[in-house]
C-alpha cells in the first residue's frame, strides 16, 4: 500500500493590506509497487514509433531495436500494443484490422518483437493520427486504471494540419500519460512539448539513433515502477479567495492551473498522473481579502487524493503582522521555485527569440537565464547554457551568443528547460 505525506514550507506572514499567499507543498510517496498491481486496476502500455521516410533504414532498425528493448521491460500481465506511425496510424502488433490490446507473456512478447522487426520507412508524420488511435486501442481495455504510452518521432508534423494536430492532443488529454522523445534534430521541440505536457508526460532529445534502446528501457522501466495509477491534487480555499495557480516545480516545471475540474465551488481537483517512488513539490498562490493586524486565515488546504479517498494534505496559513522582520522574510523554498520557473520561461523566449533572429532579445533572455540557473544553484542548466552563449559574469548575466551552435545542443537546452533542482533545505 502506497504511503503519502505531504509537507508545506511558507512565510505565512503578510503585511498590513497583504493579500497574495505562497507556499511550496512537498508531496512523498513510498511503496507506491509496480504498475497494475494494487488491486485498483489493470496497467496498459503502447509503444508508437515513427516510421515515415524521414527515419530512414537505419533509424527504423534502430527504433525497432529500441522497440523490442523496452518490450522486454513491460511486466507480465500488463495489457499492450505496438503502433506504427507516419502519415496514418497502423496498430502494428497485435495483428488486428481493429483496435485491440493483450496481455503480456512470454509469448505474446516474442511475436511483438517479431513483428516489430518488420518496420521500414515510408511515408509522412501525421502524429495527430497516431494520437487517435492510442486512445482507441486503450479504450478497448475498460479494466485499464492505468494508461501510459511513449512516443518516437523523428520530424515535424507536415502531414496533418496544425489545427488536427490540437485537436488530437485535445481529445487524447485525459485519457493516457505519454512521454515524448524526438530523435535527431529535424523535429520541432514546442510541437513535441505540447503532446507531452498535455499527456503529464515528459519531452526529450535523443541526439543519435544508437542511443534510443537505452532512453526507451528506462521510459518503460518508470512506468512500470508507478504502482499508483493516479492522484489528484486538491486545492481548497475561502469564501471569497482566489487561487492566482497551482504548479508543479520539482522535477520539473507543469502549470496545472488551468486543468483545474470543479469539486465544489470552493475546491478544485488538478491532474498529476500515476505515482512511483517518489518526492513532487507543488506551488500555490492564494489571493485573499486583506485582514487587520494579528488575524489570521486558512488560507488553502492543499490534499493528494486517490478517488475520493486524502491520502495526504498540507494547510497553507495567513497571519497579518505589523513586524517588519516577520513580513519581508522571503521562503527560500518559494523564491527557489520562482527562480526555477523564471528559468525555463527565460530559456525558452531566449531561443525563440533566437531562432526569430532577434539576437539583442536572445542575449537578454539567455543573459537572464544564466543568472538565474547560478544562482538556483542548476548545474545541469548552466552547462546547457554554455554550449549556446560564452558566459562573461553569471552573477550579472553578462553573456554573448556563441557565433556556431550544435542543433542537437540548442534543443537539448530547451527541452531540458523545465528540469528543476531540488531546493536544499
Amino acid at each position: 500500500m502506497a504511503d503519502f505525506t505531504a509537507a508545506v514550507y511558507q512565510n505565512e506572514f503578510l503585511p498590513d493590506g497583504g493579500t497574495d499567499v505562497h507556499a511550496i507543498v512537498t508531496v512523498d510517496c513510498t511503496g507506491a509497487g509496480a504498475a497494475g498491481q494494487t488491486g485498483t486496476g489493470d496497467a496498459g502500455e503502447i509503444i508508437i514509433v515513427d516510421t515515415s521516410g524521414s527515419m530512414g533504414r537505419e533509424g527504423v532498425q534502430a527504433a525497432a531495436f529500441a522497440a523490442q528493448t523496452a518490450l522486454d521491460q513491460i511486466l507480465d500481465g500488463v495489457w499492450f500494443a505496438v503502433i506504427s506511425g507516419n502519415d496514418r496510424a497502423q496498430l502494428a502488433f497485435p495483428p488486428s484490422a481493429e483496435p485491440v490490446m493483450v496481455k503480456m507473456d512470454q509469448y505474446t512478447r516474442q511475436a511483438a518483437k517479431d513483428a516489430v522487426s518488420r518496420f521500414y520507412a515510408d511515408g509522412g508524420t501525421a502524429m495527430g493520427t497516431w494520437l487517435r488511435l492510442a486512445a482507441r486501442v486503450f479504450a478497448t481495455v475498460p479494466s485499464l486504471s492505468q494508461k501510459h504510452a511513449i512516443l518516437l518521432t523523428d520530424g515535424e508534423n507536415q502531414h496533418e494540419t496544425p489545427e488536427a494536430l490540437t485537436q488530437a492532443i485535445q481529445a487524447a488529454t485525459g485519457q493516457f500519460q505519454c512521454d515524448a522523445r524526438g530523435v535527431g534534430v529535424a523535429w520541432q521541440v514546442d510541437e513535441v512539448r505540447r503532446i507531452a505536457q498535455a499527456l503529464l508526460g515528459t519531452v526529450d532529445i535523443i541526439p543519435a539513433p544508437n542511443q534510443l534502446a537505452a532512453e526507451f528501457s528506462k521510459l518503460i522501466q518508470n512506468a512500470m515502477s508507478r504502482g499508483v495509477a493516479q492522484a489528484d491534487l486538491r486545492v481548497w480555499a475561502p469564501q471569497g479567495a482566489e487561487v492566482l495557480f497551482v504548479r508543479q516545480v520539482a522535477p520539473t516545471v507543469e502549470d496545472l492551473t488551468s486543468r483545474r475540474t470543479s469539486i465544489n465551488p470552493l475546491t478544485g481537483s488538478y491532474p498529476t498522473g500515476s505515482w512511483g517512488d517518489e518526492s513532487r513539490d507543488y506551488h500555490v498562490s492564494i489571493r485573499l481579502a486583506a485582514k487587520g493586524i494579528g488575524q489570521e486565515q486558512l488560507a488553502a488546504r492543499v490534499q493528494l487524493t486517490i478517488g475520493d479517498n486524502v491520502v495526504a494534505q498540507g494547510l497553507v496559513k495567513a497571519l497579518w503582522s505589523n513586524d517588519e522582520a516577520l513580513t519581508t522574510r522571503i521562503s527560500p523554498e518559494v523564491a527557489h521555485y520562482t527562480g526555477q520557473t523564471e528559468l525555463a520561461e527565460a530559456i525558452q523566449d531566449g531561443l525563440a527569440a533566437k531562432a526569430a533572429g532577434d539576437t539583442a532579445t536572445a542575449t537578454t533572455k539567455l543573459g537572464r537565464a544564466v543568472q538565474l540557473a547560478a544562482q538556483t544553484g542548476n548545474e545541469e542548466a548552466t552547462t546547457r547554457l554554455r554550449k549556446v552563449v560564452d558566459i562573461d559574469d553569471q552573477d550579472t548575466g553578462t553573456v554573448r551568443l556563441k557565433r556556431t551552435v550544435e542543433k542537437a545542443d540548442e534543443m537539448a537546452l530547451d527541452t531540458a528547460s523545465t528540469k528543476t533542482t531540488r531546493v536544499k533545505k
